[in-house]
């Protein structure tokens, strides 16, 4: 278990995104799995719904832009549409995405009617693998446009996992230029809102897919003079700066760190994410040291730069209990010179996340699980929801369970906010206690989800597809139910305990008809904070010892 944009925005919040991509030789089962988390303090974490349906001719899909909300007019509906849970499909394609933004003149398509978000959406409905769905998704903006800026989309299915860098075209034309990279089979890929991929095998249909006019798109733009074969997508499209060095390919460094086989990772390319050498670019893809899990990935997902160059832990800004947060914005200024908070993997605005695992060895209709949770993904639980299901549970629904701006108490998105954002004002003793409960919730999901999948993979086997999705489907509503109800009496347990700066504790009753009287440990400030406060202050809060020291002792019991 691993426990331990090209500038983001100043002011409001940040399209800020991690993913990471499992291959199947690199992973310990032999399945693939893609890691996503939408980090945008304006989301709400809520787990979507698209059940599979037949449409009649004319039939129209109306689109609003999942950041803005603004209403972008329809496309006609396919006659077939699959069932879609989270990001996942029936048939195990799953997708993710990054915001890259990328050149600010290609970011505007007014009259596109289609939106990165719902790009991605629609192309679950339609399409049963990674490469359909990229086909889907060229052809859709090539016919509706791209209303977005820059993404980085990551793509899987149960064979194979792909990486795809993409971006309009701007107002004066319609639709988007693209790349596409099939991730070589024993490979791992990361990306954080920087486009990643650079030039391409153009002799390789097989392995490489890209928009026919990629290259010649930017020639006509005056973007570029080069040659074909040299033509990298990443550098002409979204040129990396030392901002965005710093604040997204620094998450996919860490990811790389970790991972790496390469010893000399680390070091080679510090530099690089520290954002004082932009011209040292990471590779692409990465050989891991070792097979790589689900829970892994849950973890790698979970960093907060911890023992690295970038631990932001340590020195006054992280306060007197270590948090690894820093007040936003990102980027701030201290006489007209520019200087930034670290931008970790885990994040306080994180909406919603998952771990999308498209499964070897099981039948169709149970292959595919997706691991999904909403908030800070240092603290909160991941369930299991089989994306074969035919419903999911209404405390994390958006309506049933409030929205953005309304507050619902049985709500996972809400009570997982609740409990996080306790946890940041006291991070060392609440943090610590918070993902001890966290590895406690994930060790019995995933021993539960193992005793479900027998009992239908037993249905299946009896030829009954209809108990098989009663049994699937009931365990992915109960079991997101019962998880929310779970955190809101953990979440009085938190309270309880750390109330108040205390440590609170019961001790054993010497009687049993005695009244329970909880112990209120203070722990205050830690030796290397206290000196802080004595080289800041001198003798400011100094008080001479008394000559009766248990008479003062007994004083501060009641102070």
């Amino acid at each position: 278990m691993w426990r331990a944009a090209v500038l983001l925005a100043s002011v409001g919040t940040a399209l800020g995104c991690t993913n990471i991509l499992v291959t199947k030789s690199a992973s310990t089962d032999g399945g693939t799995h893609i890691a996503y988390a939408a980090d945008d303090g304006s989301l709400f974490g809520d787990l979507r719904h698209y059940p599979r349906a037949n449409h009649t001719p004319g039939t129209m899909m109306k689109v609003w832009d999942w950041d803005s909300g603004v209403y972008l007019g329809e496309i006609p509906q396919a006659s077939e549409t699959y069932n879609v849970v989270g990001n996942m499909n029936e048939f195990g394609l799953a997708i993710g995405e990054t915001t890259f933004g990328g050149l600010p003149q290609l970011s505007v398509q007014p009259q596109a009617k289609m939106d990165y978000g719902t790009l991605i959406w629609t192309a679950l409905q339609r399409a049963k693998t990674a490469r359909e769905a990229i086909h889907v998704m060229a052809n859709i903006t090539n016919q509706y446009g791209y209303y977005s800026s820059g993404e980085t989309f990551s793509i899987s299915d149960g064979s194979e996992v792909w990486v795809m860098d993409f971006i309009g075209k701007g107002k004066e034309h319609v639709g988007a230029v693209y790349v596409a990279r099939k991730v070589p089979d024993g490979s791992i890929c990361a990306h954080s809102n920087q486009a990643r991929i650079r030039t391409w095998d153009q002799t390789d249909t097989e392995n490489n897919i890209w928009a026919p006019d990629a290259i010649s798109f930017a020639r006509s733009l005056g973007l570029y003079n080069g040659t074909d074969a040299a033509f990298s997508f990443s550098d002409v499209y979204d040129p990396v700066t030392p901002t965005a060095a710093r604040l997204s390919e620094a998450r996919t460094y860490d990811i790389f760190s970790k991972t790496s086989n390469d010893p000399n990772f680390v070091e080679e390319y510090l530099s690089y994410a520290q954002g004082r050498n932009v011209t040292n670019r990471m590779p692409l893809f990465v050989t891991p040291k070792a097979k790589i899990s689900v829970n892994d990935t849950m973890w790698l997902m979970r960093s907060h730069f911890d023992n690295t160059w970038f631990d932001e832990s340590k020195d006054v800004g992280a306060g007197a209990f270590h948090a690894r947060y820093r007040e936003r914005p990102l980027q701030w200024m201290y006489n007209d010179k520019q200087y930034v908070n670290e931008r970790t993997i885990a994040i306080q605005q994180t909406g919603w996340h998952f771990v999308a695992h498209t499964r070897t060895g099981y039948p169709d209709a149970m292959k595919s699980v997706l691991w999904f949770a909403v908030d800070d993904t240092s603290m909160s639980v991941h369930f299991p929801a089989y994306a074969s299901a035919t419903a999911v549970p209404q405390t994390w629904l958006r309506g049933p369970s409030g929205d953005a701006t309304h507050f619902v108490f049985r709500s996972a998105f809400w009570i997982f906010n609740m409990v996080s954002n306790f946890a940041y004002w006291r991070w060392d003793p609440v943090f610590a206690y918070v993902q001890d409960k966290v590895v406690s919730v994930e060790a019995s999901y995933f021993a539960s989800l193992e005793a479900v999948d027998a009992v239908v993979k037993q249905h299946i086997a009896n030829g009954d597809a209809q108990a098989a999705a009663a049994v699937m489907t009931q365990f992915t509503v109960t079991t997101g139910d019962d998880l929310v109800d779970m955190w809101m009496q953990f979440y009085g347990e938190v309270f309880v305990r750390f109330r108040d700066g205390f440590v609170t504790t019961q001790p054993p009753l010497a009687h049993p008809e005695d009244i329970p009287v909880p112990n209120c440990a203070e722990p205050g400030f830690d030796k290397a904070w206290r000196a802080r406060i004595v080289n800041e202050t001198g003798d400011h809060y100094h008080v001479e010892g008394s000559v009766n020291p248990d008479l003062d002792t007994n004083k501060l019991k009641y102070l």
